[in-house]
């Protein structure tokens, strides 16, 4: 497929996203501030104007500049924002860390979000979720669709990647901003997930991104709790390896004695590779 093909498909899934926020009276976006729910957002507000609103979940689970990052992207596009705290720690099907964990997070995410929707009638709630997802273990989706949240990206079959070539074109800082996933998907599946636990995740992955580094991960691992795994991007565990005194030290004065560096370095999804190998065997 040549250049001109290519953006002519783009622009029609583009105005596709365009369209279903068109067929309704309100929305409600589910605002992370990551790539997707940004360009999702500022699509809303661009069709919508003031019946966009966007939404975004206070919680231990998201780090802190991450809240701070969507507070300004939010300003940017226009966007009214709202932000709420859910406490899906307080939830002891959280805590226990299952795959399921992520259903959890979304059911409270999209409780709060039905709450406003109910309270301003004819809004519709929408997220972010993409064609991508789709190949991915998503127990969230569930919960969205119990919901009846609908996923516009997803409905007019945009990719992650097309979803980064728009937002560039839309002027959107967020089109090359890293891959993200909240601070829990770092716990190993059955090791519960605490507050302690996920503030030494954030503090050791703001080190790494104080320091540069891209594509971060700072991975706990299962039944040692003094130790972390960390993966970087591919290009950068040179520079990691050479940074690895510093990390050390970092990582000590966060209370690990063990700071180990992924040699296979950062892959978005890692946690549930088992669980794809697990079904496809089934």
């Amino acid at each position: 497929m040549d250049v001109a093909a290519e953006d002519s498909d783009l622009d029609a899934k583009e105005r596709t996203v365009f369209a279903r926020l068109g067929e309704v009276e309100k929305v409600l976006v589910a605002f992370s501030g990551g790539v997707d729910s940004t360009y999702l957002a500022w699509a809303a507000h661009r069709v919508l104007g003031e019946r966009a609103e966007a939404l975004t979940a206070r919680s231990a689970s998201l780090a802190g500049r991450e809240l701070e990052a969507a507070k300004h992207l939010a300003r940017d596009i226009g966007i009214a924002h709202r932000i709420v705290d859910t406490r899906e720690l307080d939830r002891p099907e959280y805590r226990a860390n299952a795959p399921s964990r992520c259903f959890y997070c979304k059911d409270t995410l999209f409780d709060a979000a039905g709450l406003l929707a109910e309270a301003s009638p004819g809004t519709v709630v929408v997220d972010g979720f993409n064609a991508d997802d789709l190949s991915d273990h998503r127990p969230g989706h569930a919960a969205a669709a119990q919901r009846g949240v609908r996923h516009p990206l997803a409905e007019a079959h945009l990719s992650k990647a097309e979803i980064r070539a728009l937002s560039r074109r839309a002027g959107l800082a967020t089109w090359n901003k890293p891959q993200l996933a909240c601070l829990s998907s770092r716990v190993p599946y059955g090791m519960e997930v605490t507050a302690d636990r996920l503030s030494r995740i954030e503090r050791m992955e703001d080190v790494l991104r104080d320091m540069g580094f891209f594509d971060v991960r700072a991975r706990l691992v299962r039944e040692n709790e003094d130790m972390v795994r960390l993966e970087v991007g591919e290009a950068e565990l040179t520079r990691a390896f050479e940074a690895r005194k510093a990390v050390v030290a970092a990582g000590r004065e966060i209370g690990f004695r063990f700071v180990a560096l992924d040699l296979e370095g950062f892959r978005s999804g890692r946690m549930n590779e088992g669980l794809v190998q697990i079904r496809s065997a089934g």
